[in-house]
């Protein structure tokens, strides 16, 4: 058996990434920090190594032994009181992992990414190729990911096995928090969606993300990233899969995207000066809302293989596990089907 190591592992994809190594007879060691919820990792056959990215010890130790490297983790807010932490895990914990990899001989290491450090194109979907425009990341959040992939590649340059994958919008079981993508879908089943605004993303299965890194290991390009996604899809036409789905009307209102803006502002400011808590709407999220993220993830299904499961399917599952979860109430489609049951 192969010794696979996924940093992250109790998160949303490094949950799903580690299911998918196990049933491919792997031998995974999850690295998760000191008082983590891991729940997502109850019962499984592995073994847990405590530590935080940010520690090279701790890295070191987890590394040692391991053939391939995933390395998932990440912080992941549209809003921090401290921006710096972001960068602390995103970049620095990156560069230790990396360094980790390298002095122990690591034979392959999958770095994950994001969809947000491709650029976008006006008039086709983008690629991994689609150069960024200057200036274009205003998130600490997306500016620590773009410098932790350029370290990546720094990596590779040098002669460690690295490659670089870049998730869309997953949707699936295991996401706890919710993701943003999710707490769409949460939103929606609460009733809590009254109108939307004109944007669209590329949404994609979490499980084909998770297979997506398994194959990345074993047949990418060193050096290459690899957009990991399937569907572009507006706004509008989620929450009408998503009525469809569970047999309720799809809101018809467009909010316009100045008035988004100026709850997103009001909210951001609030958290900032009064709660330090994450405001209710991120100025952030309405930032990049303002452009469709559409992209073409075909390099990746042609050089991978990776699998493409139809989005409703993903919708279907999600639903299932929140409902499971008690994140929503217990929903019944149009059909019957208890998404609560098992």
């Amino acid at each position: 058996m192969r010794k696979v190591l996924v940093t992250g592992a109790n998160g949303f994809v490094g949950a799903n990434l580690v299911r998918v190594l196990l049933e491919h007879g792997d031998d995974v060691r999850a690295l998760v920090r000191p008082g983590c919820d891991r729940r997502s990792l109850a019962h499984l056959p592995i073994e847990l190594a405590e530590g935080d990215v940010r520690d090279a010890a701790a890295v070191r130790r987890a590394v040692t032994g391991c053939a391939h490297v995933h390395h998932v983790a990440a912080d992941y807010r549209l809003w921090a009181r401290d921006p710096g932490a972001l960068w602390a895990t995103n970049v620095l914990g990156t560069t230790n992992v990396l360094e980790a990899c390298r002095a122990l001989g690591v034979e392959r290491v999958v770095h994950t990414s994001t969809v947000g450090t491709i650029g976008l194109s006006a008039s086709r979907p983008a690629d991994e190729a689609t150069p960024l425009a200057p200036g274009r990341l205003t998130s600490p959040y997306k500016r620590s990911k773009l410098e932790a992939e350029r370290v990546a590649l720094s990596f590779a340059a040098e002669g460690l096995p690295v490659v670089i994958v870049n998730p869309t919008a997953p949707v699936g079981p295991w996401d706890a928090k919710p993701t943003p993508t999710g707490k769409i879908l949460v939103d929606f089943a609460c009733g809590r969606i009254p109108a939307f605004v004109d944007t669209g993303l590329n949404v994609v299965h979490v499980r084909d993300v998770a297979e997506g890194h398994r194959l990345a290991a074993e047949r990418g390009r060193v050096g290459e990233r690899y957009v990991l996604g399937h569907r572009n899809m507006t706004l509008r036409e989620i929450l009408a899969e998503l009525a469809e789905l569970l047999g309720r009307p799809a809101p018809r209102v467009r909010l316009p995207w100045a008035a988004a803006w100026i709850a997103g502002a009001v909210s951001t400011a609030i958290a900032n000066a009064v709660t330090h808590r994450p405001p209710a709407i991120p100025l952030e999220g309405v930032r990049m809302a303002r452009r469709r993220m559409f992209v073409d993830g075909s390099k990746a299904v042609r050089e991978l293989g990776l699998p493409q499961t139809p989005v409703r399917t993903a919708f279907e599952d999600a639903l299932r596990w929140y409902a499971e979860r008690g994140y929503v109430s217990q929903l019944t489609g149009p059909r019957g089907v208890a998404w609560g049951s098992r």
